[in-house]
């Protein structure tokens, strides 16, 4: 008899895959909302957040561009790959998405905001 059986290893990969989803991005910067406010202070950076525009509507942090995840692809072009791009979504698990693209894209500096616009406390 296997010592392994198909239940185990089908829970095993589940488990993998939830994990993999909360780990950061290899070579994204992780920042919370607190060095956030820090960033905002500075020049050089690009602030994209990744909400759909309605939600950007609703309530942004001042000197965010809102560029929706469904689109990011297409629009990366409008942003500077020379620049650092800081990313925001609600929670963070969009922003992470988002890096990911753009480190597709070619970008080499990118830092995500944990726990997004619901952590803000401007």
């Amino acid at each position: 008899m296997n010592v392994f059986s198909v239940d185990t290893l089908i829970i095993s990969l589940v488990i993998l895959f939830i994990a993999l989803r909360f780990m950061p991005v290899k070579g994204v910067k992780q920042v919370n909302t607190t060095q956030l406010k820090g960033l905002l202070k500075e020049k050089g950076f690009q602030f994209v957040d990744v909400r759909t525009q309605g939600e950007f509507g609703q309530y942004h942090i001042p000197g965010f561009k809102n560029i929706p995840l469904h689109q990011l692809s297409q629009k990366a072009n409008t942003l500077k790959k020379d620049k650092e791009v800081v990313v925001i979504c609600q929670s963070g698990m969009r922003s992470k998405k988002a890096s990911k693209v753009l480190k597709k894209q070619g970008f080499k500096q990118i830092t995500n905001v944990k726990g997004g616009v619901s952590t803000w406390k401007g």
